[in-house]
């Protein structure tokens, strides 16, 4: 429960931070134009009976805007005058068109109200991302240094990879860590160069390789190889009920020879498997009770056979070292002034690497993949870190600015669409078009947040 609360509370902190600067960035406009602004609104406030659903509100004295929370914490809102939004507001539109309202403005005007929001994002972003090179610098493992190599799938070694191949990078470049990046180079390189037994050489590759396939494959596409050394073992576990110690190297599991930690985990994932097919409590605990062959005095000794039971959940209770803590990392730290261009470069490669991925959205996996709420919130660490939550915050900075240019009505980017139109034919949309063009962006937005936390919902009961 404190996991689920501190990342709960971490996911809110950021939410609405970066709702209530994009709002902010419409508002800024509106104001800087003469433009008339009724509500700004962190969270949404339908009401309820008698309650207008605000949880907080307040009017300055010779304002015309109320400032408030609403109790729908779904987003944000800033109700402008004379404009066709999600709040529906269709008895405005009939009035005579006044001096303060939004469409009393000229069209560029318009233009930079709409875009106000997506550009304080992605400054936001940027500005993040500078700041946390500035502060903590640049800290990772070279992939090129990680010395026992990767671990590669059936798929990967289909390709030509050989398990213990040090990546070093394609005809792109080098490396830099071990990451989403990673993938997405190698899913559409020609040639990838490594080291394979002391000896650099490369590798042909298609350049088409599908990259969600890679990301979603289990064992995965490739890994960082880790020994499968015992560095810690827990109290009151299988592992110490049949003595495994520090430094016990397992060379084989279930009767399977290991290689590496990577293959002791493949290899729970088989049994995982096969527990979902058991009937009884006697099918369970055939498939728990195996057997674990460790060597020991660093190889020297003979190898032991221990039988064990995992628990029902498949443990046994003992912990290797990370691979980060396999190799030294390296930090480049930055000065004020050089941070600035390099967190622009930082946060525009994730802008570009989250566009290009966009296109796997639109096949069957894809749409599986989709999150919801739940999903966002698991990306935040189960511990508070302002190193990682601020990168969390920048990076969900960056995918609110992109989805909220989408040419999608209901969102600034159907907005920004209908006045790119305006402004080149010099005719406006009709308003019985941009009130109906806006439900349907609504029923748009709103089946897909269904689809998103639909599959938050069957992952967490086990269905995908």
């Amino acid at each position: 429960m404190d996991i689920f609360l501190i990342r709960l509370l971490q996911f809110m902190l950021a939410i609405g931070l970066l709702v209530l600067l994009h709002e902010g960035g419409h508002f800024f406009f509106a104001k800087l134009f003469g433009i008339r602004v009724e509500k700004f609104y962190l969270f949404f406030d339908p009401s309820i009976w008698k309650w207008d659903g605000s949880l907080f509100k307040f009017k300055p004295r010779n304002s015309d805007t109320q400032y408030g929370v609403g109790w729908l914490p779904l987003g944000g809102y800033c109700k402008i005058s004379g404009m066709i939004d999600e709040s529906f507001d269709t008895e405005q539109m009939k009035q005579p068109a006044q001096p303060w309202e939004f469409r009393s403005k000229p069209a560029w005007q318009r233009l930079l109200v709409m875009i106000g929001g997506v550009l304080v994002n992605f400054l936001l972003a940027l500005f993040i991302y500078s700041m946390i090179l500035f502060y903590w610098g640049d800290t990772y493992i070279p992939v090129k240094d990680m010395n026992l190599g990767m671990k590669f799938n059936t798929e990967a070694k289909a390709l030509g990879f050989k398990d213990g191949d040090i990546l070093i990078g394609t005809e792109k470049g080098e490396f830099k860590d071990f990451s989403a990046d990673l993938y997405r180079d190698l899913s559409e390189a020609k040639r990838v160069d490594l080291i394979r037994n002391g000896k650099k050489m490369s590798l042909n590759l298609p350049g088409d390789i599908n990259l969600l396939g890679m990301l979603k494959a289990e064992p995965a596409f490739v890994r960082p190889l880790v020994p499968a050394v015992v560095d810690s073992v827990m109290a009151d576990t299988p592992a110490e009920a049949i003595g495994l110690q520090k430094g016990d190297k397992i060379i084989a599991f279930n009767g399977k020879p290991i290689d590496s930690y990577n293959e002791f985990t493949d290899q729970i994932g088989v049994l995982e498997d096969m527990m979902t097919a058991a009937e009884t409590h006697a099918d369970s605990m055939k498939i728990r009770t195996t057997t674990i062959v460790v060597s020991r005095n660093a190889g020297k000794g003979i190898a032991d056979t221990l039988s064990v039971v995992l628990t029902p959940e498949l443990r046994v209770g003992f912990a290797v070292k990370a691979f980060v803590g396999l190799y030294k990392p390296y930090t480049r730290e930055y000065g004020f002034l050089e941070s600035i261009p390099a967190g622009i470069k930082y946060g525009w490669n994730v802008l570009a690497g989250y566009v290009g991925d966009m296109k796997y959205v639109f096949t069957a996996d894809g749409a599986k993949s989709l999150g919801g709420f739940g999903a966002i919130g698991s990306l935040f660490p189960p511990v508070w870190d302002w190193y990682l939550f601020w990168k969390m915050t920048a990076f969900l900075s960056i995918i609110l600015a992109f989805m909220n240019i989408l040419p999608i009505p209901a969102l600034d980017g159907g907005h920004v669409l209908f006045l790119i139109y305006e402004i080149i034919t010099r005719r406006k949309p009709s308003e019985t078009f941009m009130i109906r063009a806006e439900y349907v962006g609504f029923g748009i937005l709103i089946l897909l947040m269904v689809v998103a936390n639909l599959n938050d919902i069957l992952r967490w009961l086990g269905y995908m």
